[in-house]
C-alpha cells in the first residue's frame, strides 16, 4: 500500500499553481479591474463617486470667516441654511 503524504502533495500542487497559473491569475485580475473601471460610471455608486470627485475643494479661510461671523451674531444662519438646502435639493434632483 503506497503511503500518502499530504504535506508533500500540497506543496507540489502549490508550486505547480504558482509557476503556471500565477501569470494567468495576474492577467485575469488586470482584465477584471479594467472591466470594473470601464463600467463604474454605470453603477449608482460610480455616479456618486463621480459627483463627489467634481465637488470643489474646501476653502478653510471661508469656513473660519463664517464661524467668526456666527459667533459674533452677524451671520443670518436661518436664511443661509434655507438657501443651502435649496441648492442641495436642486443638485440632487438634476
Amino acid at each position: 500500500m503506497p503511503s500518502f503524504d499530504s504535506k508533500n502533495r500540497f506543496e507540489e500542487r502549490n508550486q505547480q499553481f504558482n509557476s503556471s497559473s500565477g501569470e494567468n491569475l495576474a492577467a485575469e485580475q488586470d482584465l477584471l479591474m479594467e472591466q470594473i473601471l470601464d463600467n463604474i460610471n454605470a453603477t449608482p455608486i460610480g455616479q456618486v463617486l463621480k459627483k463627489i470627485a467634481s465637488l470643489p475643494e474646501v476653502r478653510k479661510e471661508k469656513i473660519l470667516d463664517v464661524r467668526q461671523q456666527i459667533s459674533k451674531g452677524r451671520y443670518k444662519l436661518s436664511e443661509r441654511l434655507d438657501f443651502a438646502l435649496d441648492k442641495v435639493l436642486e443638485d440632487l434632483v438634476i
